[in-house]
């Protein structure tokens, strides 16, 4: 066990608290890394005020990056000293999903609570929250969701590509399947959405309509590629993205959680157009569609969870594509809070005007 500090959650709703917590030894196949950056994801928000429920007390934080500063048995891919992303994929390989090449799709069940590696003083369970727990100095996590970065990119850069950047590029990549030349919708332009729409963007489409409910944000999104800007608050915003265009989109990237999103997604599309489906409402949250407009179209509706990545293949070509500067990071970053700020640097983000905070350690 080694002793780190960490931010607790140990109520919906409430105030993380910076606490001391043991932290287990890596077990076979797990590495403990040393954290330097960990990014604030609105899906650590949803779960610290209780949105999709879950176990208390627990560490929250899920798009890091760090060191190696320890192995277990049996792990032969990484050595101590390697700079690393850690992100929360945790692949047993075995299973269908694994084993047919869909690794964010797990169905391999594992016990980060009364199981996992995080333990308060007294020797009470902490739940390590979405299998990484990055809220705190270190963490010990499965190898499988790690991935080597080389000495080049900036730990604070690199952090955000475990989390938004892979899910942003992601569903227009491998979701999507976007081909050069088409046209694609993006719903909010926050941090996961300038990343689909860097994503369009480096894919070659045409037309890259952002749609927000900010003028603002719709300025930083041409800024990362996108050709047009639709604000969500006019009457049927899906007429200008229309207009913009000169028809519908192949593809509409709902990165928000908001459900009148969510409602007029599919009014975007051309014939033969999908949805692809990101943004995560709080549970019990319903939208309404007219299926025989889809049915009559050939439109589609999928899922995307994490941008359908495979780790080890797409995030090595991601740090490539930062390193020649088609895909930008740093601009990305919003503000740099250490751990003891980390309740201000979540007020900050749920202003929404934050394209990503990073935790410094």
């Amino acid at each position: 066990m080694v002793k780190i500090k960490a931010a607790v959650a140990r109520e919906f709703g409430a105030d993380l608290s910076i606490e001391e917590l043991d932290l287990s030894a890596p077990r076979a196949g797990e590495v403990e890394v040393t954290l330097a950056a960990c990014a604030i994801c609105h899906s650590d928000i949803s779960f610290i005020d209780g949105g999709w429920g879950g176990t208390l007390p627990a560490v929250y934080g899920h798009e890091a990056a760090g060191t190696i500063t320890s192995v277990g048995a049996g792990v032969n891919r990484f050595q101590k000293g390697e700079r690393v992303i850690v992100t929360l994929i945790r692949s047993c390989g075995s299973c269908p999903s694994c084993a047919g090449g869909r690794p964010t799709g797990c169905e391999t069940d594992v016990d980060t609570f009364q199981g996992g590696p995080l333990r308060e003083p007294g020797g009470g369970a902490v739940l390590q929250a979405m299998n990484c727990g990055a809220f705190a100095e270190k963490v010990v996590v499965d190898q499988s969701q790690i991935v080597a970065i080389g000495d080049t990119i900036p730990m604070e850069a690199a952090a955000l590509i475990a989390c938004g950047v892979i899910t942003g590029v992601g569903a227009v990549v491998n979701a999507a399947n976007l081909r050069a030349g088409q046209d694609v919708v993006v719903i909010g332009a926050g941090g996961v959405g300038l990343n689909a729409i860097q994503g369009a963007r480096i894919a070659g489409a045409r037309r890259v309509v952002a749609v927000d409910m900010s003028e603002e944000k719709l300025a930083i999104a041409r800024e990362f590629g996108a050709t047009n800007g639709v604000l969500a608050t006019q009457d049927k915003p899906w007429r200008s993205a229309i207009a913009a265009m000169g028809r519908g989109a192949d593809a509409v990237i709902v990165t928000v959680g908001a459900i009148p999103a969510y409602d007029q997604a599919p009014r975007y599309l051309a014939s033969g157009g999908k949805v692809i489906m990101v943004g995560m409402p709080h549970s019990g949250a319903m939208s309404t569609y007219e299926p025989v407009m889809l049915a009559a179209t050939g439109q589609g509706m999928v899922g995307s969870k994490m941008g359908d990545v495979v780790i080890q293949r797409d995030i090595p070509w991601m740090v490539d594509l930062y390193e020649q500067g088609r895909l930008k990071l740093d601009e990305l970053i919003s503000g740099r809070w250490s751990l003891e700020e980390i309740n201000d640097a979540i007020a900050d983000t749920k202003t929404g005007s934050a394209k990503r905070n990073v935790i410094v350690f």
